[in-house]
């Protein structure tokens, strides 16, 4: 049973489909790991071992599907999606119990592609700051760490092998800060590649789904099977890798500058061509622009609840509202217009190199779980839309994961996804 957990993905998927392995034997496998680390970990917003095991036994029960290209792989969803057979509680005691009518967009694709959706994985509330339950469980139980924020729960569920793939979103740092806090590989695609129907919004034109996995290839395999686009990541050589610092250099540990410095050199040792890079000067206020359209959209979003049950909000949650009301529709408006100079400035970067290395966190996870720690190094490219692949990459002085930040063009998502798996290779 438990060289199950061993398999990939794909190889699960692959003797599911061969019927060398069943679909329940692969979620008792993973329910038996879920029950030995989440009383520590807490990765979990909603888990029924019964209703896990009835899913796999229907799905071994039918005839199976050409199209069900991920046939018997379990996969957490975050709790910011909703999901018609369990609650959905967008991290807010708002919502307690809240049960859908359908699930969301990304969830049927999942269950369209034969996976089983074992549970709901802990979110931050409404996906924002206000941190959860989760611990990050590369951290000794004596000294817990934040496992990142806001798909807590997604990140720390991969990382301590409960589940082969989760969902999460990023409207900020919400992937690729999580993966690196926790160890995992976090693919945060192109805005849009994923339907957000059915997903609680905060920030629509930020808003962005993606995956958690424990290799390059699992997270290309789950969500080009989910989307029907080839990301096979094979390697390629030759690469051109440009060595982006960010204006935010001077926040990075040691521990992330002496792993990002690593990889580069890795990736020349694996053929590829890399060399320093500074992003035009159009990019410099990116940061900044992010924040305001994150509170502005949260703002709006969320005028609802603030009418009836703002009393509920953390003080957090009610901070970036109060951000958001503050601003106007020329604030907005003018945000967005130094976006769209920004990403005509990148994409003439992107004409000379394939691929950017940056930073994916400050450093380790922070101690304590009072806070998810810091997305400075994730926003702007979450604004400008651009995929990005965390890919660990080493361990800082505490022992905690460091890792980099593999960041393409836009829908370039194959190549970036390949210049991670090369990354990933030469790592090992």
């Amino acid at each position: 049973m438990h060289n199950i957990l061993t398999l990939s993905a794909r190889e699960l998927a692959a003797r599911v489909s061969r019927r060398e392995l069943t679909a329940e034997a692969v979620t008792r496998a993973y329910i038996e790991q879920i029950q030995a680390c989440e009383p520590s970990v807490k990765a979990w917003q909603f888990f029924d071992a019964d209703m896990a095991l009835q899913s796999a036994r229907a799905l071994d029960r039918h005839s199976h599907s050409s199209n069900a290209l991920l046939r018997g792989v379990p996969v957490g969803v975050k709790d910011l999606m909703d999901t018609v057979d369990m609650p959905t509680s967008y991290g807010s005691p708002i919502y307690a119990q809240h049960l859908p009518r359908f699930d969301a967009a990304c969830v049927a694709a999942c269950r369209d592609a034969g996976m089983v959706v074992l549970g709901k994985t802990v979110t931050t509330e409404f996906a924002t700051f206000n941190p959860g339950v989760t611990c990050n469980p590369r951290a000794p139980a004596d000294a817990p760490r934040t496992p990142g924020g806001s798909s807590s729960g997604s990140a720390a569920a991969v990382a301590a092998n409960m589940v082969p793939l989760a969902l999460g979103t990023q409207t900020a740092g919400s992937i690729v800060r999580p993966a690196s806090y926790c160890g995992v590989i976090g693919y945060k695609p192109t805005h849009g590649t994923l339907p957000l129907a059915g997903v609680k919004p905060l920030a629509p034109s930020l808003d962005t789904i993606g995956a958690f996995a424990r290799s390059v290839d699992d997270a290309a395999f789950f969500v080009g099977a989910l989307t029907r686009v080839n990301l096979d990541p094979q390697r390629q050589s030759a690469l051109r890798v440009g060595i982006c610092r960010t204006a935010h250099w001077d926040l990075a540990s040691d521990d992330a500058r002496c792993v990002l410095e690593h990889s580069a050199r890795q990736l020349e040792k694996a053929g590829a061509h890399v060399h320093d890079l500074v992003l035009p000067a159009s990019c410099d206020a990116l940061t900044q622009a992010q924040i305001q359209i994150m509170a502005y959209e949260a703002a709006a979003a969320f005028a609802p609840e603030r009418q009836r049950e703002a009393g509920k909000f953390s003080l957090a949650f009610s901070q970036l509202l109060a951000l958001g009301e503050s601003l106007n529709g020329a604030d907005f408006a003018a945000a967005q217009l130094l976006v769209i100079a920004a990403r005509q400035a990148l994409d003439a970067v992107f004409e000379s190199i394939d691929v950017l290395l940056a930073p994916s966190a400050e450093g380790e996870a922070p101690a304590g779980l009072g806070a998810t720690g810091n997305p400075i190094f994730n926003r702007f490219w979450t604004l400008l839309g651009n995929p990005c692949v965390h890919v660990p990459a080493g361990t800082g002085v505490h022992g905690m994961p460091v890792g980099v930040t593999v960041i393409g063009p836009r829908w370039a998502d194959s190549l970036t996804l390949r210049a991670a798996h090369t990354l990933e290779l030469s790592l090992r």
